[in-house]
């Protein structure tokens, strides 16, 4: 009497087919997700196959049916995996998964931003969501960003299309309102940031009032010939000329630096007459006639250019 074991047949098949396709794949282009995705169904054909073969079978011998267990389990593995698989590739999670094991690191130029300016704008409010900002005096009579943006992405293709996708501009009676825009960003399991480095020029005789985010800020005043307020940034530099006529007062700051002598250092004190923490700094050159007033303020330090 002949014994059939069901299963041992499915499982040596179901190696075959398997090794075929992984074998194929490499010159077809194929990658794994779409290997097993596309050849489990096979693992049925095969195993109904083998059933079949068994009733025919058992017509002229009467065979006694046992079942490979191990084997059956082993089959029914890779089938659930590629179960699985393609599911996953139905609700699109697999498409995201791809996406992110392709992402690289790309670096792209900001959009560039104008906007002209009359003689009706006196004064400048602009706020940053985080970006690294330089900020620069200039004699022309517009305002206008440039930079770069770095992101993590599986894409040719530019994040930002345009400047309404980094920053807005409002104009309100004599005062412009500039306010910076955060990348795109995906939310969920495969979030991913970006980074902006960008620069913004100012006419040099606008008042202007940075309101940061605990971001890094560079200042270029040059040939500043208005006064400029900054406030909440984690880090400041300040790039002056050594001719300038300027005076920088910072008030709250809990790191000062700079060459010895540039500044003025003093500390706070509480109501108590205890140390705080924080100091308050004056830096001075020429007459000091223009004005940078900066608060709450973590690192500030000066870069002097003779």
């Amino acid at each position: 009497m002949r014994t059939w074991r069901v299963g041992t047949f499915s499982m040596g098949a179901s190696l075959v087919f398997l090794g075929l396709f992984l074998f194929f794949s490499k010159f077809l282009g194929l990658d794994l997700v779409q290997v097993m995705t596309a050849w489990w169904p096979l693992l049925l054909v095969v195993l109904g196959i083998e059933i079949l073969l068994y009733l025919f079978l058992s017509r002229q011998e009467k065979p006694v049916l046992k079942y490979d267990f191990l084997s059956i389990f082993f089959v029914g593995v890779i089938g659930t995996a590629g179960i699985v698989f393609a599911i996953l590739s139905t609700t699109g999670i697999m498409g995201k998964v791809e996406e992110v094991m392709a992402r690289e690191e790309r670096t792209f130029e900001l959009p560039a931003f104008s906007y002209p300016m009359d003689n009706s704008v006196k004064r400048v409010v602009v706020r940053t969501v985080g970006h690294q900002m330089t900020v620069e005096s200039t004699e022309e009579k517009s305002v206008s960003l440039f930079g770069t943006y770095r992101v993590e992405t599986a894409k040719k293709a530019k994040l930002l299309q345009g400047p309404d996708d980094i920053i807005s501009a409002n104009q309100k009676g004599d005062t412009l309102y500039l306010n910076m825009k955060s990348l795109p960003n995906e939310i969920g399991p495969f979030h991913a940031s970006g980074e902006v480095a960008g620069t913004l020029l100012v006419p040099n005789d606008v008042k202007l009032e940075v309101i940061g985010s605990d971001n890094f800020l560079t200042l270029k005043p040059r040939s500043l010939a208005n006064d400029w307020n900054i406030e909440r940034a984690s880090s400041l530099v300040v790039d002056v000329d050594a001719n300038s006529n300027l005076k920088v007062d910072a008030v709250g700051a809990q790191e000062v630096g700079g060459k010895d002598g540039d500044w003025k250092v003093s500390k706070e004190k509480t109501a108590d007459g205890i140390d705080n923490g924080r100091k308050n700094a004056v830096y001075q050159s020429g007459e000091g006639k223009y004005h940078i007033s900066i608060a709450d303020v973590y690192d500030i330090s000066i870069q002097t250019n003779q």
